[in-house]
C-alpha cells in the first residue's frame, strides 16, 4: 500500500522543500497553498 501525504503550506520553505525531498521518496504527495502559481511551480 503507497503512503499519502499531505503537506499545507507547500509553495514556499520548509514546507516546499519537504514536498521535493518526500515525493522523490515515492509516496503519493498532495500539495495545499494559497498562490496557484507558486502551487503550480512546486
Amino acid at each position: 500500500m503507497k503512503k499519502t501525504i499531505l503537506i499545507t503550506g507547500s509553495t514556499d520553505g520548509i514546507g516546499k522543500l519537504a514536498a521535493i525531498l518526500l515525493a522523490k521518496e515515492g509516496p503519493v504527495v498532495i500539495l495545499h497553498g494559497r498562490d496557484p502559481e507558486k502551487l503550480a511551480a512546486v
